[in-house]
């Protein structure tokens, strides 16, 4: 699997794994400009907004530490055109899902409220 078909499977994986839990998946590789939100969700009254990262091998760092601030920014601003574009009103929170492949299995790990947008 390239990096490509690995990302995309890794999404496919983190939206099956949300609505699992009762998560309804709105859009999917939601674009404002170019800016993309992995996923957009809602559950309990909160918009979702889901950063997908993703890992083959044996792992030195974790894959949601390639959410840096710079990430965080572009995926706020493309919050703030869905936000906007679908005239939401819900409270909203930012999620990270890591997919790490390894050894022929998948772990799976979702960190809630992963980052908070920086106020300017």
């Amino acid at each position: 699997m390239n990096h490509c078909e690995t990302g995309r499977n890794a999404e496919q994986i983190a939206a099956r794994f949300l609505r699992d839990r009762g998560y309804r998946i709105l859009k999917t590789n939601w674009r404002w400009g170019k800016k993309e939100v992995d996923i957009v969700a809602t559950c309990g009254g909160v918009l979702i907004i889901v950063e997908v990262k993703s890992m083959v091998g044996n792992r030195v760092s974790h894959p949601y530490e390639g959410v840096d601030q710079r990430k965080q920014r572009h995926i706020v601003l493309a919050a703030e055109g869905f936000i906007r574009v679908f005239n939401s009103r819900l409270p909203t929170r930012f999620d990270v899902i890591a997919v790490i492949y390894h050894a022929g299995q998948i772990e799976i790990e979702h960190i809630e409220n992963a980052f908070r947008p920086e106020i300017e």
